[in-house]
């Protein structure tokens, strides 16, 4: 597999990511801010319950309007990313809607070829890791 093409796992968060709410904070409105200091930023998206569970969904009417948008640095808030059973994934850059689509796209390909039922929810996370921002996918499931 190239290395910058991303892997899906699957992820047992054991405890939940609390954030506070930030409803000014608009996803994919501007850049995240890619410095160690720099808060690190929840969305919770709804995702559309038709293409949700299809092999090939169209990627234009895939991901909805935000749920939530939160802010913090994952220890206390409203603003949750439950604890759970996840499809996961991880870009070491700051990821585009277009391309957060098509990440969330390849979990529910996978996630439906290994039998799985993703829910209809995805959380995407913008943090700085180890000297670069980093964006992460979360799409729950349940077998």
């Amino acid at each position: 597999m190239p290395e910058d093409e991303p892997l899906v796992a699957r992820l047992e968060l054991c405890a939940p990511l609390g954030y506070a709410d930030a409803p000014e904070t608009e996803p994919f409105s501007r850049p995240f801010a890619p410095a160690q200091d720099a808060p690190e930023l929840l969305f919770c998206f709804e995702i559309d319950p038709e293409q949700g569970r299809r092999i090939d969904p169209q990627a234009e009417s895939f991901l909805g309007n935000p749920v939530f948008s939160g802010k913090g640095d994952g220890t206390q808030g409203d603003r949750l990313l439950p604890a759970g059973r996840y499809l996961f994934t991880q870009q070491r850059k700051v990821l585009t809607r277009e391309e957060c689509t098509g990440l969330a796209i390849g979990q529910q390909k996978d996630g439906l070829w290994e039998r799985l039922k993703p829910e209809n929810r995805l959380y995407i996370r913008f943090l700085f890791e180890d000297g670069s921002p980093v964006t992460q996918l979360f799409r729950p499931v349940t077998s």
